[in-house]
């Protein structure tokens, strides 16, 4: 597979973009930007609905329920054709960005493929929105990774999906579990991601690799006395997250997020990007547990990267696409920033997803 590149400049953002931020923090809330050119995708405000975007007539929807290997109970919606007669079909499990429910960018892509011809479910990770697993506002590198898997199995029994032509679809932060689940789950068949995030990485060594060991040293020191203090409150400090408002924020980057986040255009209740953040403890299973060290085994299955020429995490999806091995595709847009990948379907490449799953997930 040929390397389809859109943008083919080697200039990175801007200085400004590649500020190092708080890991526990706003910085890692998500990524975002203020769309530009054609409006977003928006809640419709009646019914049941409670997405952040229209709901189609093209196809079914149905919220659902399964469990991982760990005994956590996952929420997801399943899109499926309205067309699809009796044909079993070719099925995508979604999820992401990090700390994004369902009801926003993953179920967004969920509903869309699932107009061009997929079965898809956009699934909660665990602790997160309207999972389970005892605790909230908490992640792990495995058992998220777990998730993408358990996502499998549940649309391998379906009646509506051929099981032997699943693949993985994941937006930012959860790409990188979705590509460490592909690398050992050899039942997904093709794999792509947007606007990846190894979110290992950045909380191990910081936006660009520019955490010292001082300063790493320094935040495993913070986290570890921290668990003391959730102990004795018997309840997990949280974060904070983004703020409420831009006043005195000057980094581009959190405007980023927070016009995204903490707007109608991709607010929702139950994310924690536009709520409470994550635990103050978040990063310790990241910070020794790199996800993409067996990104190679994902061969020969295919990957595809996508991300936008302007958007602060590029080099996430450069690196990945430069360390796998082939078939693998890097698509750049020219012109995109990071979050206009979560929303904009002026922007997402929709079309070359359709084309490049029906490729690879041909009967």
């Amino acid at each position: 597979m040929t390397e389809g590149t859109v943008h083919t400049s080697n200039d990175l953002p801007n200085a400004g973009r590649r500020s190092l931020l708080m890991m526990t923090g706003a910085g890692l809330a998500a990524a975002g930007l203020v769309s530009l050119g054609s409006a977003p995708a928006r809640a419709q405000a009646s019914g049941d609905w409670d997405k952040t975007f229209p709901r189609s007539e093209a196809v079914t929807h149905e919220k659902v329920t399964f469990m991982n290997r760990y005994g956590v109970t996952l929420s997801g919606d399943l899109y499926i054709p309205a067309d699809r007669g009796n044909a079993r079909l070719p099925a995508l499990a979604l999820s992401g960005p990090f700390g994004a429910v369902k009801e926003q960018s993953s179920g967004l892509y969920a509903q869309t493929m699932a107009e061009r011809g997929f079965v898809t479910l956009a699934f909660d990770p665990s602790f997160v929105g309207e999972s389970g697993g005892g605790t909230h506002a908490v992640a792990s590198p495995d058992i998220n990774t777990e998730d993408f898997m358990a996502a499998v199995d549940y649309l391998g029994l379906h009646p509506s999906v051929d099981r032997e032509r699943i693949g993985l679809l994941a937006v930012c932060g959860l790409s990188g579990m979705a590509l460490n689940a592909a690398a050992v789950d050899k039942r997904v068949k093709a794999v792509a991601v947007a606007s990846m995030y190894d979110m290992s990485r950045v909380m191990a060594r910081g936006y660009y690799d520019s955490l010292t060991p001082e300063a790493r040293a320094e935040m495993l020191e913070q986290m570890s006395r921290q668990r003391w203090a959730d102990a004795e409150e018997t309840t997990p400090a949280l974060a904070g997250g983004l703020p409420d408002t831009l006043d005195g924020i000057d980094d581009p980057v959190v405007t980023m997020y927070w016009n995204y986040y903490k707007t109608d255009r991709g607010f929702h209740a139950r994310s924690l990007n536009s709520t409470t953040g994550w635990t103050v403890t978040n990063g310790f299973s990241f910070m020794n547990m790199p996800m993409m060290t067996y990104i190679t085994e994902v061969s020969p299955r295919p990957i595809l990267l996508i991300a936008g020429s302007e958007a602060h995490s590029r080099y996430f999806s450069e690196d990945v696409y430069a360390a796998a091995a082939e078939p693998k595709e890097l698509m750049i847009i020219d012109g995109a920033d990071h979050v206009d990948l979560y929303d904009r379907r002026d922007v997402i490449p929709f079309d070359r997803l359709a084309e490049f799953f029906g490729e690879h997930l041909a009967a």
